[in-house]
């Protein structure tokens, strides 16, 4: 094929490529496509027109189109960092009052459930089940009062728990459309289910057993359930107060913020559930080893949610005054 020929049939093509090249807000897939192609017709002009001007014209835009695909993957990568890095501490600092809303009714509600089962020993059965309950006692028996944690493949047990931890916080979360009510109910739900649940383990002798192989992965999973809590509190109380927001403006905004932070537990929730599927299962785990995992876990939550957050504003707030 003549030179004239192979230009006349493909110019338009590349001009369009040309066009996406300038545009901000190029399409990755595209891009490639787009990379593929150039490189096909470039292949073709090697061989055919070495040297000549179609040659280093298109090897010209094969150079641009690789660059720009390489410069998208990087900030994708910046992007990602920066998302756990700063965005979702600082929505957390922003969110600092609603998580301890979420925290003060998940703590009451624990209350709720501890006086609750004391008061009257069949209310774990209310709360948890026969099924669990008499499961539970028949474990005690044969000498093991957690061994549930111990049945089922480690990688099935894993993606199961997962999978409920996510559940359970978009839950939580999505509950913050009912005015902030519905969440309040899910925390309470959780609340008084973990307090009966420890006291009916501490009348049959096995608080401290209980505590530590529980709490090894409980205290992500029930750290995870608050903050999905303060989630849907932002988006609750953007509906109740939009302030100078219109209503819509105002939920809008809240269901964006309390979605980032439930994104931003996708990690928590996978340790937990590793943890869950992986360690908990040993019951006989040595103190120093469990301890070791719950204190970390309650540290990282800690200074990740809370101590970090308000790090990165006090030093926002130097550099805004500098």
């Amino acid at each position: 094929m003549r030179e004239s020929a192979f230009v006349k049939r493909n110019v338009k093509k590349w001009e369009e490529f040309e066009n996406l090249l300038k545009s901000d807000s190029s399409d990755p897939d595209k891009l490639s496509d787009l990379f593929i192609q150039v490189t096909d017709d470039l292949a073709f002009a090697r061989t055919q027109y070495p040297e000549s001007r179609t040659y280093i014209y298109l090897n010209d835009l094969a150079s641009k189109i690789h660059g720009k695909i390489y410069k998208n993957k990087a900030e994708d990568r910046k992007r990602f960092v920066e998302f756990w890095k700063y965005e979702v501490p600082m929505i957390m600092f922003e969110a600092r009052k609603k998580l301890l809303y979420a925290f003060i009714v998940f703590a009451v509600s624990i209350l709720i459930g501890i006086v609750s089962q004391r008061a009257d020993d069949s209310f774990v059965r209310t709360i948890l089940g026969d099924g669990y309950v008499n499961m539970t006692l028949e474990n005690i028996k044969e000498g093991d009062a957690l061994a549930v944690y111990g049945r089922g493949s480690q990688m099935d047990s894993f993606f199961a728990i997962t999978f409920n931890n996510v559940r359970v916080s978009f839950f939580a979360f999505a509950a913050g459309l009912l005015l902030s009510l519905g969440t309040g109910f899910m925390l309470l739900q959780n609340g008084v289910m973990v307090g009966c649940f420890f006291t009916f383990l501490a009348q049959q002798g096995f608080l401290n057993e209980s505590f530590k192989v529980v709490m090894l992965h409980g205290t992500l999973e029930l750290s995870a359930i608050v903050i999905a809590g303060a989630a849907g509190f932002v988006m609750g109380n953007s509906i109740l107060f939009p302030g100078t927001y219109s209503r819509m403006a105002s939920f809008k905004k809240g269901a964006i913020k309390g979605l980032k932070i439930v994104m931003g537990l996708m990690p928590v929730f996978i340790l937990a559930g590793f943890i869950e599927g992986f360690f908990t299962r040993y019951t006989s785990m040595p103190w120093i080893l469990s301890g070791t995992i719950i204190f970390g876990s309650a540290f990282f939550i800690i200074y990740y949610y809370i101590i970090y957050p308000i790090k990165l504003a006090n030093a926002h707030r130097k550099n805004i005054r500098a």
